[in-house]
């Protein structure tokens, strides 16, 4: 739809997302005796486990719906499917390259997600941080000392030792990371975007799964080629999508494909992840309590008006016509705050469409024509101006 030439910097991006989870880079890491420590949502602070010489990765889903008949065995089905699509994933072994496994109590799902996996999966290291629902000083001291106990204990089972000195180094690497992801996105800015959401997505899918030693030389070369690529684009309307997690690049090209480019989303898979770095003249516990407790705000923080302020403002600066909420069916915290968000975003007259979906799913026929539906009033809206 878009008319956009391929990149070419992209094709090992593509391949890694054909092969999640289990992708040639994490089995080339275990081949030379490497460990691999797997994190459900990024309020885990990354870089301590980085610094322990261990591969932080994301654990999610695949890019596609899968029957969840044994996670819906160990899990209620009003579950998010989320949760119950990454269980039945570990239950039918495609994690067991996992040597470790990391919650951050972010909603009542992963924590039941731990539960199970804590009892029934035999990872050898598993360990849940509880992360406070307000960023207040207190709160803030709280979490470093969180942070400083999952340090001890990632140390005294792998059997390791991490300097400050290694903790600033890994701090500094992340922090690249994040800021060649600011400058990926700074190009969806642009009227035409150099850049779709789904090749965003399948980017973010790569770097939450490979070393960032690997992962920034790839963006950089990326972003090197985008800098001289002219690349078509056919489309006007720019949309954000909002919500719940969603790592699955074939739903928002399915989107985009109905005559729209995702110029910028506020997802946990997305924005939320690479948007605040950490300080790098503080230290470094301080620093990461700090970044991970107070960064871009998701649903589970309070007080919500503050995320609301900011969703509308990355909104305005993406020079956005609308927003699809799409939120995974039961997701609590994304339910909770669906009616005030949509609330903030219409007051400051941005059009938002509400969508529903199934962790995993892709393109129906009933989301063609709501999503065909919204652009056309779109469009409409664009010819009155």
């Amino acid at each position: 739809m878009s008319g956009r030439k391929p990149l070419e910097t992209l094709r090992p991006i593509e391949r890694m997302n054909q092969q999640i989870p289990f992708i040639d880079e994490i089995k080339e890491w275990k081949a030379r005796g490497g460990k691999v420590v797997g994190w459900l949502c990024d309020y885990v602070p990354e870089e301590v486990i980085h610094a322990a010489g261990l591969l932080p990765v994301r654990v999610s889903g695949i890019a596609q719906e899968i029957p969840l008949d044994d996670a819906n065995a160990y899990l209620y089905t009003t579950t998010c499917s989320f949760v119950r699509t990454c269980f039945q994933l570990a239950y039918k072994k495609h994690y067991d390259f996992l040597d470790g496994f990391v919650v951050a109590s972010n909603c009542d799902h992963a924590r039941r997600l731990f539960d199970v996996w804590d009892r029934y999966i035999p990872t050898p290291y598993r360990y849940i941080l509880s992360v406070p629902h307000t960023k207040l000083p207190q709160a803030q001291k709280f979490y470093e000392r969180e942070i400083k106990d999952f340090k001890k204990s990632l140390e005294d089972h792998f059997k390791v030792t991490i300097p400050e000195d290694r903790l600033s180094e890994s701090i500094r690497l992340f922090n690249r990371a994040r800021r060649n992801l600011r400058k990926l996105n700074e190009l969806r800015k642009e009227d035409p975007p150099k850049i779709t959401g789904a090749e965003v997505s399948k980017i973010m899918n790569a770097c939450e799964k490979i070393s960032k030693e690997k992962f920034n030389p790839m963006i950089e070369s990326i972003l090197q080629e985008l800098a001289l690529a002219h690349r078509e684009n056919k489309t006007k309307l720019r949309l954000m999508i909002s919500g719940s997690v969603l790592n699955n690049p074939h739903y928002i090209e399915f989107i985009e494909d109905q005559g729209c480019t995702v110029v910028i989303d506020d997802l946990c898979t997305g924005i939320r992840y690479w948007w605040d770095e950490v300080a790098e003249d503080k230290p470094p516990m301080e620093a990461l309590a700090q970044r991970y407790l107070t960064r871009f705000p998701c649903a589970r923080m309070t007080p919500g008006e503050e995320r609301f302020t900011k969703v509308v403002e990355v909104a305005k600066e993406y020079k956005v016509h609308g927003i699809i909420q799409e939120m995974v069916r039961y997701c609590t915290p994304t339910a909770w705050e669906r009616p005030w968000l949509r609330k903030s975003l219409e007051e400051a007259g941005l059009p938002v469409l509400q969508l529903e979906i199934l962790y995993g799913a892709a393109g129906t026929g009933q989301l063609k024509i709501r999503v065909q539906a919204f652009l056309e009033m779109l469009e409409m809206q664009m010819e009155d101006l």
